[in-house]
């Protein structure tokens, strides 16, 4: 394990303590906006990665989720994207699909990542050309080449729903943080995953490394790859999957399914 890499998984499991600690009293909640909660974990874990990452390396450039955007951010080599809990509204309610997410970007693109799933105790990692692993052992993402073969983690109900046209894949357990449904097709518990809503980059850095060093790929459903540290941090319509056949499938349907969607709203 490289200095970089060893120094974001020992901040993750760090925040990742202090998150269980913190929830140990019930779990204090409210909405920044609608539909986007937090807690007093989220801003207490999101202190102490700022002040443990950025000490050892205050040349970083910083990103997260619950501070101010700096835009000197844009003007740095390297920089930290970090959501201190990924999955918050699993986190309030005591169920384990949450993380903490922290990635190292160079020039665009995540060179170190890591996933902690303080609940589970796993860890999942990746290097930029080192590959990919969960607590230490390396993963690679499945075979599966057909979303009819497909295990997805989406609600069951998406699949007999007006919008879903396609074919019926197989839904399996979805956590609230997609850092961990990307995650589930880096280790092949599941085969593709795709998000509908607008992501964040500090969402799915760690997790889009993770998932291109399993061998998967990571696009929006147009089939751009995500680029990081952008003035406007977010990416649409994200797509992971485990083969490009799969992909190529996976973000045809999606696409569909989304514009139907966002017709019907109109």
């Amino acid at each position: 394990m490289d200095d970089d890499l060893a120094l974001i998984v020992e901040a993750a499991r760090a925040a990742g303590a202090l998150a269980l600690d913190l929830a140990k009293g019930g779990v204090d909640a409210w909405e920044k906006s609608p539909g986007n909660p937090v807690t007093k974990a989220d801003i207490a874990i999101d202190q102490l990665l700022a002040e443990r990452l950025l000490a050892a390396r205050p040349d970083h450039g910083w990103l997260s989720e619950e501070r101010a955007d700096d835009p000197v951010r844009l003007g740095r080599r390297r920089i930290f994207l970090v959501d201190p809990i990924d999955g918050t509204r699993d986190y309030a309610r005591g169920r384990p699909g949450w993380c903490v997410s922290i990635a190292i970007v160079e020039a665009g693109r995540p060179t170190h990542a890591v996933l902690y799933a303080p609940v589970s105790g796993n860890a999942w990692t990746a290097t930029a050309g080192g590959g990919a692993r969960c607590d230490g052992e390396s993963i690679r993402a499945s075979s599966c080449t057909a979303l009819a073969e497909a295990r997805i983690p989406v609600e069951a109900d998406l699949f007999r729903s007006k919008y879903w046209q396609g074919p019926t894949a197989r839904s399996v357990t979805k956590p609230n943080s997609i850092a961990l449904r990307m995650a589930m097709v880096a280790d092949a518990r599941a085969d593709t995953v795709f998000d509908a809503r607008p992501s964040r980059e500090l969402d799915i850095a760690a997790a889009s490394l993770i998932v291109t060093e399993a061998g998967g790929i990571v696009t929006d459903t147009d089939g751009h790859p995500a680029r990081f540290n952008k003035p406007d941090p977010s990416e649409k319509n994200l797509v992971a999957s485990a083969t490009p056949q799969l992909h190529r499938e996976t973000c045809d349907e999606a696409a569909a399914t989304i514009a139907r969607w966002r017709a019907a709203q109109s």
